[in-house]
């Protein structure tokens, strides 16, 4: 591991030069590894396993067409290299347990019988173990239970990879049964392709991982834009006026000045009135948004947005209900203008 100075505090992380894939293949060689769940995660990195030169077989259900026929299309051959989930986790040493939050709560009885003593139990989110309360997940004392964790949509897992780049994950040992726990974990985490890896628990994953969703990575996001948008089209503004100066210049040009190198580099390369600007309003936003966020933290820390998540969508009717709030947002105007002014874009 080396030691990196992240803003004055000192972390231990897992670069690819310490763990080299050739590494990770000789931990994994005499591992079956079953990527349980061909839905998000699970693509993204069954994949990138593969194309690593570690071998994967899938286990979803049939029933589940989509996913089902999404796998054969990939390349996941049935009876060969795709199977039910039971078949797969039968086979296999490690299991990556990649299906939904909800849907971890109705598997388990089925998975929990297949593991045996050594196995590896592997999650990319807290979240079951975490809530065992209210998900019933408790895994057995005989195999390891470890997590790596991407920071990103499968999709973006996905497309870092292809583009040689990968994606940061953290990743956490819940249960050291072999002694080979954390070896494991990593190599597992390198073979997905992690950019580099940075210890946490099962706890603080899922913790900031929550807030961070229902936060800035895509609630407090998406309602600031509302916010913003609507202001400026009650104010006389076109639609498309108001969504450039909302989203596309966020997502076209300012984001990839943070990325690059930094906030403040964004801010060095913007006119004057605009960093004057925002850097008098910044606390006026972070005052206001404070106490929503630490109501937000002790909520998901209290087991009370779990408790939402798995009656949500347990719900029988949940897809339906889902389409339906997300083609709210699709046909909104805000959104209808982004996808025009999309098409304008001059790659389009």
């Amino acid at each position: 591991m080396a030691k990196i100075n992240f803003g004055g505090v000192e972390e231990n992380v897992v670069k690819r030069e310490e763990f080299p894939l050739a590494k990770a293949r000789e931990v994994l060689k005499d591992e079956v590894i079953a990527i349980i769940g061909y839905g998000v995660q699970g693509p993204a990195q069954a994949l990138n396993l593969r194309d690593n030169g570690i071998p994967v077989i899938i286990g979803q259900e049939q029933r589940f067409k989509d996913d089902w026929d999404k796998a054969i299309a990939d390349g996941w051959v049935p009876g060969e290299t795709l199977f039910s989930i039971e078949e797969a986790a039968k086979k296999a040493t490690v299991l990556q347990y990649l299906v939904s939050d909800a849907a971890q709560r109705a598997v388990w009885p089925t998975l929990e019988k297949c593991l045996n003593e050594g196995d590896a139990l592997y999650f990319s989110h807290g979240f079951s173990v975490t809530y065992k309360e209210q998900t019933g997940v408790i895994p057995p004392k005989n195999v390891d239970v470890i997590l790596v964790a991407p920071k990103g949509s499968g999709t973006s897992v996905r497309r870092n990879f292809l583009a040689g780049s990968g994606i940061n994950s953290s990743y956490a040992i819940f249960q050291d049964y072999t002694g080979r726990a954390e070896e494991r974990t990593i190599a597992l985490g390198i073979g997905i392709g992690s950019g580099y890896l940075f210890p946490t628990t099962f706890e603080d994953e899922v913790y900031s991982d929550l807030t961070g969703e229902r936060g800035v990575l895509m609630g407090a996001l998406a309602g600031i834009m509302e916010a913003q948008y609507d202001v400026l089209r009650d104010n006389g503004h076109s639609p498309s006026e108001a969504f450039n100066e909302t989203v596309e210049e966020l997502t076209q040009s300012l984001i990839r000045l943070v990325d690059e190198k930094g906030m403040d580099w964004m801010y060095s390369n913007c006119s004057a009135t605009a960093q004057r600007g925002a850097l008098d309003w910044k606390p006026k936003f972070k005052e206001a948004t404070l106490p929503v966020f630490k109501q937000l933290y002790e909520r998901v820390r209290s087991g009370e947005e779990t408790k939402v998540v798995l009656e949500k969508t347990g719900h029988p009717d949940y897809r339906a209900h889902l389409e339906s709030e997300l083609k709210e947002i699709r046909e909104s105007e805000m959104w209808q203008a982004g996808a025009q002014v999309r098409k304008l874009r001059p790659d389009a």
